[in-house]
Order: structure tokens, then C-alpha cells, then sequence
């Protein structure tokens, strides 16, 4: 089980199931955290009860994909973030709902994609903190989803660039391959953009609103060094979108240029067929040839012509202009 039991800042016991929690919370010295993980709506409606949670904020676990955001109520907030999952090369953001009450932070999971433990690792790593109660938990939890996040934006960045240099790369011009890389990580960058986006409107609105949970003068300059890698993170994958952009550009300009290579040569080709062609149907080959008028002369220009069509299109096939 999930679940922790702070007493005045030290960390008194963890596992327990979380049938206790609503022993736990009714001592305002006590903050508990427990995670849910892909919960039932019957789970989810015995712990709003519990909590004393609003029910719109329970409707909002249990429906669709949220905006990142963060409503306040009256006894507790609501906030939804996502963490950074990859399927197949592909971006799949993990949804993480977070009930906030004074002395309570309670956590859902969409599943298990989204690796809890490195939480509980930074809450450890920074214990003298934990007399803040939630407000502490709540930045830990924060603190690990951004950094991931720019982590993921950073490793984005070393792919564009790599893209950059690859479109002057024989191989991967000649290719799919480079296509296929600029397509994912296209998709990529749109799908970290969704979710980082609303995360400045998020944290800016914890440092500015005037709750008794998060109003704290000790955690304030930890959630501002939040705030500061959501704006770095928004602005850097903003510059990254650029770049694609410009790559994007620079390919449809290296396969315009490629095409008029190949137009020229084929212009060039089929020049040199014409003259031949012109001559023969300028005579019409009335005058007498080799095999003129016999069998083995028809089918003989005949092997010629298919043997000549067969050797143009695999010279045109290995220049990859077909």
C-alpha cells in the first residue's frame, strides 16, 4: 500500500491500509498521503466521503482526459497533472489527479506508468521539510512531474538537432527514415506542449491565491523554483516547434531542388532517345536493314527495344529517380 503517516514532521508509519486514513486525519498533528491507482467509482465515492471531497472534483477523476489545472474549494483543492510515459516511441502522458485538504494529500494515478516511487524518494531526500505538512508533499510531487518534464524536453531538443544533421546525410536523404523521425517527434512536441502549457497557469495560481494550505513562507521559494522550470520547459519546447519547423522547411526545399535534379536528367535521357527515334520515324525504315523483311529482324528489334526499356528503368531505379 501507498500510504504515509506524518506526525509533526516525522515520518511515523507507512503501508498501513487506507480504511485508517480517516482515523489519521481527525488529528490536525497528523498528515497523511496515500495513492490510488486506476481506483473503481465506488473507491473513489467512499474516500470523497471520508475527505469530505466536492463532487464535481470526483466526476473530474472519473471522466475524461482533464486540462492540466487547479480548482479550489472550499475545505480542499483539485489539481490534475500529467507524467511523461513513452509506447512505442510515442508520447502516452499519464494522468495524475491530486486532492489537497489541510492536513491530507491524496493522490490518483490513471496507472501505473507513472513511477510513484520517485516521489517518495524526493520527500525523503528532503525530510527536514516535512514539518510544512502537505504543502511539502505537494511540491515534492510537483517538483518530480516537472522535472520529468524537462528532462523529456531536453531529450526532444537533442533530437531536433540531430534532425538538423541529418538532412544532409546521403543515407537518410535517400530515405523514409528521416520522415518517419520528424513525424514522431512532431507528434511528441505537440503532445509535451498540451500538457506544459497550462502547468505556468498552475503553479503561478498556488503562489497567488491566499489559501491557508499552500500560503507558506518556508515553501514559497521551493514552489517558485518550480514555476521557473515550467516557464523554462514552456519556452524551450516553443524554440523546439521552431526548429521543426525550419527542418520541415528545409526538406520540402532539399526535395524541390532534388526534383529538378532528376527532371533534368530524365529531360537529358530522354533526349538522347529521341534523336534515334526521330531518325527511324523520319524514314520510316523503308530502306533495307538487317532482317528487313524477315522473322528473326522482328523479333530481334523486338528483344532490342525490350532490353533497352528494361536497362533504362534499372539505371533510373538504382539513381532512385523512379
Amino acid at each position: 500500500m501507498h500510504t504515509r503517516l506524518y506526525r509533526n514532521g516525522v515520518l511515523e508509519k507507512e503501508g498501513f491500509p487506507i480504511e485508517e486514513v480517516s482515523d489519521y486525519v481527525r488529528d490536525p498533528d497528523n498528515t497523511v498521503w496515500f495513492d490510488l491507482c486506476s481506483p473503481s467509482p465506488h473507491e473513489l465515492g467512499l474516500i470523497g466521503e471520508e475527505l469530505g471531497l466536492h463532487e464535481l472534483a470526483v466526476q473530474d477523476v472519473l471522466g475524461d482526459h482533464q486540462r492540466p489545472k487547479v480548482d479550489v474549494y472550499d475545505n480542499h483543492l483539485f489539481i490534475t497533472v500529467y507524467g511523461v510515459h513513452f509506447h512505442d516511441e510515442t508520447l502516452d502522458p499519464v494522468e495524475i489527479n491530486v486532492f489537497v485538504t489541510k492536513n491530507a494529500l491524496v493522490t490518483v494515478r490513471e496507472n501505473d506508468h507513472f513511477d510513484i516511487g520517485e516521489v517518495v524518494r524526493r520527500w525523503d531526500a528532503a525530510a527536514r521539510l516535512a514539518t510544512r505538512g502537505v504543502t511539502f508533499l505537494l511540491y515534492g510531487l510537483l517538483d518530480a512531474v516537472v522535472d520529468a518534464q524537462f528532462d523529456l524536453v531536453q531529450d526532444l531538443d537533442g533530437q531536433a538537432e540531430a534532425l538538423e544533421e541529418a538532412l544532409f546525410e546521403e543515407q537518410l536523404r535517400s530515405g523514409r527514415e528521416l520522415q518517419r523521425r520528424m513525424y514522431v517527434l512532431r507528434k511528441n512536441t505537440t503532445r509535451v506542449r498540451k500538457i506544459m502549457m497550462p502547468m505556468r497557469e498552475l503553479v503561478g495560481t498556488l503562489l497567488r491565491r491566499d489559501q491557508d494550505i499552500i500560503d507558506d513562507g518556508v515553501m514559497a521559494p521551493y514552489y517558485q523554483d518550480v514555476y521557473d522550470h515550467v516557464l523554462r520547459a514552456t519556452e524551450w519546447i516553443d524554440s523546439i516547434r521552431d526548429m521543426l519547423a525550419n527542418v520541415r522547411e528545409t526538406r520540402l526545399a532539399q526535395q524541390g531542388f532534388r526534383l529538378n535534379e532528376i527532371m533534368k536528367r530524365v529531360t537529358s535521357w530522354a533526349a538522347i532517345i529521341a534523336v534515334p527515334t526521330a531518325i527511324s520515324g523520319f524514314y520510316g525504315q523503308n530502306v533495307p536493314y538487317p532482317g528487313s523483311g524477315e522473322t528473326w529482324g522482328f523479333w530481334t528489334s523486338s528483344v532490342l527495344v525490350a532490353v533497352t526499356s528494361v536497362g533504362l528503368y534499372v539505371v533510373f531505379k538504382k539513381k532512385d529517380w523512379l
